[in-house]
């Protein structure tokens, strides 16, 4: 049997896509369960407002949760490796005074993990959610190096219980989605705002920062909010009130 170069490579793409990415999980069936209805459309911009007078000490819901919703386990256990999201404590040198809250990927208008990507693996889509695609990453770790919020890891182990709509694959990078998969699903809500949502703290709000009317955008207007490394120009979709310095 003979094959043209068009038609070798249409074969070859099929079984690429039918290679399993873990044990039980195989590429087609990850695609079908993650393909939105519609496409991401730039009308959206999805974000984050992180409230840190209303985060608890010592309170690690939003953590906990991520690392459930997401599969970020290696043999029963939390992934301390891992940088999905989690807890930092700054203090203010002058007068003692401290705060925790939460650090993720700040999902930035102008990423650096994309611009230092060589293989187009680390991408931001057009609703403003930056994501690494788990079949062109070649674990290069570029961007972690790139990354000034420290908000990327690299998956060292193989992957158990994964999430047929979070793909985790050894050798790659992987860092928070913004729960993706619920942001097409309609959900509105991340797992982190969910859970911190369920503690009482109110302290993460996700929500669509184009929409004038949404409540994260009232919020933003009606008071003032930093970015991380605002020096940095990057116009990040984290943002946090109430931020010493």
């Amino acid at each position: 049997m003979s094959l043209n170069r068009r038609d070798f490579l249409g074969l070859a793409g099929a079984a690429a896509a039918a290679t399993a990415l873990g044990p039980g999980l195989r590429l087609i069936e990850l695609a079908r369960a993650r393909a939105p209805e519609e496409a991401a459309s730039s009308l959206q911009r999805w974000g984050l407002l992180i409230d840190v007078n209303q985060c608890a000490d010592g309170c690690t819901a939003c953590v906990d949760a991520c690392f459930v919703e997401n599969g970020v386990y290696g043999h029963g256990r939390p992934r301390t490796d891992a940088q999905w999201i989690r807890k930092v404590t700054v203090t203010d040198e002058q007068y003692g005074h401290t705060q925790a809250f939460p650090v993720m990927c700040q999902h930035c208008e102008f990423p650096p993990c994309v611009d230092v990507c060589p293989t187009g693996a680390s991408f931001r889509r057009a609703d403003g959610i930056v994501l690494v695609n788990k079949h062109t990453c070649i674990g290069c770790r570029y961007c972690m190096m790139a990354c000034p919020y420290k908000a990327r890891s690299f998956l060292h182990e193989d992957a158990h219980d994964q999430k047929p709509y979070a793909p985790r694959g050894k050798g790659t990078v992987e860092s928070c989605t913004l729960c993706v998969h619920k942001v097409d699903r309609g959900d509105g809500i991340t797992a982190c705002a969910e859970a911190c949502l369920r503690e009482g703290h109110q302290a993460i709000l996700f929500g669509d920062l184009k929409d004038p009317d949404s409540e994260i955008s009232k919020r933003l207007t009606a008071q003032p909010s930093k970015q991380i490394r605002a020096d940095l120009n990057l116009n990040t979709g984290v943002r946090y009130q109430g931020l010493l310095g």
